[in-house]
């Protein structure tokens, strides 16, 4: 991740509230009490009244949470003490998504299968329950809308204080901002077909573009290696700053001819190594970063800047670079200028604009 997002407080994080509640003092107390709405959320009223009106109402796109809220209560009323320890350890662990993208060994992921492991349809219901809990049919009920605000609210509000205009996951796409009137998807950063209890926790929630979101990234798992250990991942919220350095080099003559494999990337500071890997691997950087310097419209058309200034303008390649340079510094993601800046840098060190008569 290029740089992280600056973390918006809003009312939609009540929602997180409330689950909060379901799960410790509804579910996790379920031994030997009856499914009672009126006496299980007494100490919650306000939500006690959502529950009820949906209930009442029997609005399309609540039914998978009152069922949900039911199924789930009976069984853990089924489960021994140990079982629903390791449930509350997990609940905690699944929403500090900043403890798990560290790999802190005090910290430890639950995925579906562990709950499987405990109860077959405890995992089930769980995933039926938090998979729907992000969805716009739930959100945008007016029982639901009315006392939390809308998603399209927490987007303008996060929009306002986010500002770069570019995905921070790649830097090379933009992302809708506050003179739009669509908006970007939220990606769940630890999947929700994956992890449950974190689907509505907006610290697992950020903006991508789609071609982050629903091209590379997909359901991929960043806390997880493909050799099944565990990872250092970015965090997208995290609050330590960083600069992630890119380095490029080629091994071709003829600029026209540039190809992917041509393109040799590295990328610092090494003491964020794995977190680089694993933002490397999730997002398709490497692939993303090549194709876009080999391009027509971006790679070769930066190196015709270049020859356009030196040879009409009487510019030198280096005059060219200090500005473009200067730019980055200031603007690292406007027109992939740290991309740019690289790929050009490239260009000058194997003698492209010599060979080209700069």
């Amino acid at each position: 991740m290029l740089f992280p997002y600056t973390y918006v407080p809003h009312s939609m994080e009540k929602m997180q509230g409330y689950i909060d509640f379901i799960f410790y003092q509804v579910w996790c107390e379920a031994a030997g009490k009856d499914y009672d709405i009126d006496v299980l959320f007494s100490d919650n009223e306000e939500l006690g009244d959502i529950i009820r009106e949906l209930h009442y109402s029997q609005l399309k796109g609540a039914e998978f949470f009152l069922t949900g809220l039911q199924q789930v209560f009976e069984d853990f009323k089924t489960l021994q003490a140990q079982d629903v320890s390791h449930l509350t350890a997990w609940y905690y662990a699944n929403n500090r998504v900043d403890l798990l993208c560290a790999n802190d060994p005090s910290t430890t992921p639950a995925t579906y299968d562990d709950v499987a492991k405990i109860s077959a349809d405890l995992s089930k219901h769980l995933k039926g329950f938090f998979k729907n809990l992000y969805s716009q049919s739930f959100l945008s009920l007016a029982s639901i809308s009315k006392r939390i605000g809308k998603i399209e609210s927490h987007y303008a509000d996060f929009m306002g204080k986010n500002t770069v205009g570019k995905c921070p996951f790649c830097g090379i796409n933009d992302v809708k901002g506050i003179y739009q009137s669509k908006r970007e998807a939220y990606d769940h950063y630890l999947p929700k077909g994956i992890y449950p209890f974190n689907s509505i926790n907006f610290r697992n929630l950020a903006p991508a573009c789609n071609e982050c979101n629903s091209s590379y990234k997909l359901a991929k798992n960043p806390l997880l290696a493909a050799t099944g250990g565990r990872r250092k991942s970015f965090y997208p919220y995290q609050t330590n700053s960083y600069q992630i350095l890119l380095e490029i080099s080629l091994t071709c003559q003829d600029w026209t001819q540039i190809q992917p494999d041509d393109i040799h990337l590295s990328t610092e500071p090494q003491h964020l190594r794995e977190e680089l890997d694993t933002w490397l691997d999730v997002y398709g950087i490497e692939e993303r970063y090549k194709a876009k310097c080999c391009s027509e419209s971006d790679g070769k058309y930066w190196i015709e800047q270049v020859l356009d200034e030196c040879q009409n303008d009487g510019k030198t390649p280096e005059q060219f670079f200090s500005k473009l340079t200067r730019q980055a510094k200031l603007k690292p993601y406007a027109e992939a200028n740290f991309l740019k800046n690289a790929f050009l840098e490239a260009c000058h060190q194997s003698g492209l604009f010599e060979v080209n008569g700069a």
